[in-house]
């Protein structure tokens, strides 16, 4: 392995650990064994820098970001199951991810264009234009024709000037169950994020109804919306969030 210092870690002296040493490493770490828990780490921060590959385009943030990667890591060896027929790199890649993608998401800064801010505002102008000649919200792909250029430029200049929300703010409340920003994304990140197809979540999969089975598949598998899959089984968004919530809450305690 080529040199590489990172956080003052000679990359090219890592060790790597067999999967019967991990497994053996792990049952010890997790009934205390501080050695154990201190070899885990140090035998997988390859695992961390592979998964830093995935974002090369951060090499200014390279040190933060394996130290992140790190934090990732250190879930996975505390909270990973021994007893599922998993690898253990299967497992702490998505955690590691998820770390990092959260410390980018709280601590990285947003610049924007001049062009896009400009291009920004003409679109919304447009838009104003033309809900006062519709009475009503116009699509992206109308606001795109008057402006001449693409739907999808259209898309990205409007999101580009759009305050940050979170996640979990409310945004609209029916019979006491309240409906969340994220119960209104569509899921497009099945191209990385292969944990659909893990044993585990099958098997997790079976201990659902049916109804909540066809939930899950059109939200997580088909990525519709929760208005979509509303109108397409007959029950209000509502319904769909409670019904989604619960079965992802025993899907969870299973797996």
């Amino acid at each position: 392995m080529k040199k590489v210092v990172i956080c003052g870690v000679d990359t090219s002296t890592l060790p790597t650990l067999s999967h019967e040493t991990m497994q053996r490493l792990l049952i010890q770490a997790q009934a205390g064994d501080t050695e154990a828990r201190e070899q885990l780490i140090t035998g997988n921060l390859r695992l961390v820098l592979s998964v830093l590959q995935r974002f090369n385009n951060r090499t200014d943030q390279a040190d933060d970001l394996f130290q992140v990667g790190c934090i990732g890591l250190m879930k996975a060896i505390d909270n990973f199951d021994t007893t599922h027929d998993v690898r253990f790199s299967t497992y702490a890649v998505p955690m590691i991810i998820g770390e990092i993608r959260r410390h980018l998401r709280d601590y990285t800064s947003l610049r924007v264009s001049r062009s896009l801010r400009d291009l920004a505002c003409k679109a919304l102008q447009a838009k104003k234009q033309l809900t006062d000649k519709l009475n009503r919200e116009p699509t992206t792909a109308e606001i795109a024709q008057v402006l001449g250029i693409k739907e999808q430029e259209v898309n990205t200049a409007l999101d580009a000037v759009v305050d940050p929300v979170s996640l979990y703010e409310p945004v609209f409340r029916e019979d006491g169950d309240a409906l969340y920003v994220i119960d209104q994304i569509r899921d497009e990140t099945t191209g990385e994020n292969r944990w659909l197809d893990s044993i585990a979540l099958q098997k997790a999969m079976e201990r659902l109804n049916e109804r909540e089975k066809r939930i899950v598949q059109l939200r997580f598998f088909q990525m519709k919306t929760q208005m979509e899959v509303s109108r397409e089984i007959g029950i209000s968004q509502a319904q769909v969030s409670r019904l989604e919530k619960g079965a992802l809450q025993r899907m969870k305690k299973y797996i």
